[in-house]
């Protein structure tokens, strides 16, 4: 089992920036990728951007060019650096991991709203 808490989640204006975190505990040494999904009110959850052990990216079109995402494997944790947010981008973000097993774990989110 893999237990993942994020933090980091908040307000914040249009325009402006913030990066969550994600670190994950438990039976870690089978963790392949990592990631971000998130879910807007009204909408359903979505791939915002992941990130294998390798450091192979994968990107949301919607948040290339503003977010960022990185990983520390030492220290299991996945962050996510968010520029120029709008607030379409006003969701709860969910911290994501599979294994090499192919299972999914997930966390139980932080709430990020863009709003002035």
């Amino acid at each position: 089992q893999v237990q993942l808490v994020e933090s980091g989640g908040g307000l914040v204006q249009p325009g402006g920036s913030l990066t969550v975190s994600c670190t994950a505990s438990g039976s870690t040494f089978g963790i392949n990728t990592m990631g971000w999904y998130r879910q807007a009110p009204g909408n359903e959850r979505e791939l915002v951007a992941s990130i294998t052990s390798g450091g192979t990216t994968n990107y949301a079109d919607s948040v290339k060019g503003r977010f960022t995402v990185a990983r520390d494997n030492a220290k299991n944790t996945v962050y996510l650096q968010m520029n120029s947010l709008n607030p379409e981008d006003t969701a709860v973000y969910y911290c994501n991991c599979r294994d090499r097993w192919n299972i999914n774990y997930w966390g139980k989110g932080t709430l990020v709203t863009v709003s002035s």
